[in-house]
């Protein structure tokens, strides 16, 4: 029972305060800590929520983007100190879980339905 509550309280240590409520087909834009040579600065990312894992400090979310006519898919641990900030842009009305579908699409085929009060 005292290992149980000794990683509860390192998880707790470790999990970020103040993070935006992530849902899927939010258009987040992701600020990645990128490290070039001695230099480092924040990249973003943005795409659409297609995928969510909920597990406390590992929670992951899955944000697609086309990039040059590629579907392009990055998968965000969002407690980790690689993310410094994540925003949402938009909210969009899914009824799904998982938006996998949205790989077999092309252009407007993967617009979503925006959501009007958020």
């Amino acid at each position: 029972m005292k290992l149980k509550e000794l990683v509860e309280a390192v998880e707790a240590t470790l999990a970020k305060q103040g993070l935006p409520e992530i849902s899927i087909g939010d258009t987040v834009k992701v600020g990645v800590l990128i490290q070039e040579g001695n230099k480092e600065r924040v990249q973003p990312y943005e795409g659409t929520v297609i995928a969510q894992h909920r597990a406390g400090v590992h929670t992951t979310v899955t944000v697609r983007r086309v990039f040059q006519g590629v579907g392009v898919e990055r998968v965000f641990v969002i407690h980790s100190p690689l993310i410094k900030k994540i925003e949402i842009l938009r909210r969009a009305k899914v009824r799904k879980a998982k938006l996998y579908y949205l790989r077999d699409r092309i252009g407007k085929g993967t617009r979503l339905t925006p959501k009007l009060n958020y």
